[in-house]
């Protein structure tokens, strides 16, 4: 199972009014395990960089100036994620512009049923708690000390330790998938314990052998289970 845990950064909160993506970060999974392919990119957004959304991510005008303009990415972008389940927390928003620079450069766009919205999974698992990425952090322990500005790349590697939390951890499944193949973590993922080599001894002792086998004679014939 692939998925690809993914961020954005804007000029803004709305593309059908001018705002732009200025930086796209996802980070691979393959079933549940982090498979170290990274997908980055700065994006020149052909527009001014409002003081507000400066604030939040701290890419200037001038630093996207000489990047590659979406349109001269958007092809690779859509190689890299293919099929995959895009793990995205808030997936509306990022999905909203990822579409929109997609269908103007008229690439296909991504249904929105490919995505997976941690915001959703976070509000239900914990109905009436903080759910923004750094509320989650603190709930389960990970480290986003680095995360002084929003960072699309950083911040979909953080996203993905949330991710895996949120489903029960890095195996949810304990690695007991059907498919008798090897992952790109040279696990089998059908993976079994070894069979041991001689049995486990006995967790009950004489005595208590003694207390039952006196208590069923006392049942009679409706000790079902001692007739042959």
């Amino acid at each position: 199972m692939r998925e690809i845990v993914l961020d954005t950064e804007t000029t803004g909160f709305d593309p059908e009014s001018g705002d732009r993506i200025v930086e796209i970060g996802a980070v691979e999974l393959f079933n549940h395990v982090a498979t170290g392919e990274t997908y980055h990119q700065y994006i020149n957004p052909e527009r001014d960089m409002p003081e507000d959304a400066f604030k939040v991510h701290g890419l200037s005008e001038e630093f996207l100036s000489d990047k590659p303009k979406f349109a001269e990415i958007g092809q690779a972008f859509l190689d890299f994620i293919g099929d995959a389940k895009l793990v995205i927390h808030n997936a509306s928003f990022d999905m909203k512009f990822l579409n929109a620079e997609l269908r103007w450069m008229g690439l296909p766009q991504l249904p929105f049923d490919q995505a997976i919205d941690t915001l959703m999974i976070a509000r239900k698992k914990f109905p009436g708690s903080p759910a923004s990425l750094d509320a989650l952090c603190r709930r389960f322990g990970i480290d986003n000390s680095s995360r002084t500005l929003h960072g699309a790349l950083l911040d979909s590697e953080i996203l993905a330790e949330v991710y895996l939390e949120l489903t029960g951890g890095r195996q949810p499944d304990f690695a007991l998938s059907v498919a008798n193949t090897e992952s790109k973590t040279g696990v089998e993922d059908n993976w079994r314990p070894k069979p041991r080599n001689s049995p486990l001894p006995a967790r009950i002792t004489a005595s208590e052998i003694a207390a039952h086998d006196a208590f069923v004679e006392k049942l009679g014939e409706a000790a079902l289970w001692k007739r042959s």
